[in-house]
């Protein structure tokens, strides 16, 4: 009970100093004198981070560029065009290849409600970029073999929709919604707002290049050449995640950002995290009573 107190007490205090309020004050009422201009955000940020603040700033970032770049708005913006150069003729039957895709979106986004929580979201983020790989050179294959064929192959075209559809669903099931969590919860609070916000611009910067260069870029290099390259781009990711991303499920604000600052360090499970927590919080709860 008294570990928990603390830890309550510490990130109070914690919101008292992001708001610019004293922390011995305990109204129910406080007019906040200082005005947050986010100056001091910006360059703590930055121009002067900690090792912690610099590698969540960089982990930030990544899983939002890594999340883009590795083609998603091209597969579901321009999946008509990918069916098409797969060999499905029609607009029926574009149109049910092309509602499949957002079905199984929609699914697995759900699916991700439940897994979060329960296996954390490196593993989960980690499975999900795996997939996505052999998702997305599986589909660069298929392409490629039905663009040098003169005739028509069933088994590629039927190997094109699996490959696209399960490119989505692994995307949903991990690298889409933990994106959004992920770099929601590592910033302290002093820098969430501005930290998660630059994270959004990293990601729609990114949708809009994808977006707008992905007809040109099927055209230059061909279509499977187009998924080669996201593939490459996702098997970067991956490696990035593996190496910077240490699993935050579970951990308060101060835990959260004790986790960052070292590159490559190990994770550790709920148990291991809980025994260090419960440790550290009794050290504390020793130096409050000597003092």
């Amino acid at each position: 009970m008294t570990l928990i107190f603390l830890s309550i007490k510490k990130r109070l205090a914690e919101i008292k100093k992001a708001a610019g309020i004293p922390e011995d004050c305990n109204d129910d009422v406080v007019q906040v004198k200082i005005k947050n201009t986010g100056e001091g955000v910006w360059k703590e940020l930055f121009l002067y981070p900690t090792p912690a603040v610099r590698h969540i700033v960089i982990a930030a970032l990544g899983i939002h560029f890594f999340q883009q770049a590795s083609g998603i708005d091209a597969v579901v913006l321009y999946s008509p065009k990918i069916f098409d150069k797969a060999g499905i003729k029609g607009d029926t039957h574009l149109l049910l290849a092309t509602i499949a895709v957002g079905f199984v979106k929609t699914m697995f986004i759900l699916v991700a409600t439940f897994m979060l929580d329960r296996y954390g979201r490196r593993p989960l983020l980690l499975t999900s970029v795996g997939g996505m790989v052999v998702s997305l050179l599986t589909l660069a294959v298929s392409l490629t073999i039905i663009d040098h064929s003169n005739t028509k192959l069933n088994w590629a075209i039927g190997l094109s929709i699996a490959s696209v559809l399960s490119y989505v669903a692994t995307f949903s099931i991990g690298a889409g919604p933990i994106t959004w969590v992920y770099s929601s919860e590592i910033f302290p609070l002093r820098l969430r707002a501005q930290g998660a916000a630059c994270g959004v611009v990293v990601n729609r910067v990114t949708s809009g290049v994808i977006s707008m260069t992905f007809l040109s870029l099927s055209k230059g290099i061909t279509i499977g050449g187009a998924f080669f390259l996201f593939g490459g781009i996702a098997t970067i990711g991956w490696i990035f995640f593996y190496i910077m991303l240490p699993e935050t499920q579970g951990k308060t604000l101060e835990e959260m950002e004790a986790s960052f600052g070292k590159i490559w360090r190990k994770s550790k499970n709920t148990k291991e995290a809980e025994k260090d927590n419960a440790q550290v919080a009794q050290v504390q709860l020793g130096t409050n009573v000597s003092t």
